[in-house]
């Protein structure tokens, strides 16, 4: 009964992401190494910089620091859904951006 209202008050994929594991434990590491990849790829997609490989790990670790957090809130409110279309916008981004440089491109060699 309690477990029941539990999964209904889960945010979707974390729900379809307990519901696939075959044991909590794991399903809690799966939704860990989820909210990290997404917050790892989106981070990459908008402010990533050149940096040294140091100062590289020293990002992600933090990242991943911080990703504890997110997944503690990801149970229950849509974190993993706002990952998903925050990179999905800086995709959509990024396209357009590589699309008109080399439309800018082509321009500056016709002329």
């Amino acid at each position: 009964m309690k477990d029941a209202q539990v999964f209904e008050r889960m945010s979707p994929i974390a729900r379809a992401i307990y519901e696939a594991m075959p044991s909590n434990d794991s399903a809690g590491y799966v939704l860990l190494l989820v909210v990290f990849a997404l917050s790892a790829f989106v981070y990459h997609l908008g402010f990533a910089k050149k940096l040294k490989l140091w100062q590289n790990a020293v990002i992600y670790v933090f990242l991943f620091l911080g990703c504890l957090m997110l997944t503690f809130l990801a149970f229950f409110l849509p974190i993993v859904e706002g990952l998903i279309v925050a990179a999905l916008i800086l995709i959509i981004y990024k396209v357009r951006r590589m699309s008109d440089h080399k439309h800018e491109q082509k321009k500056s060699t016709s002329v």
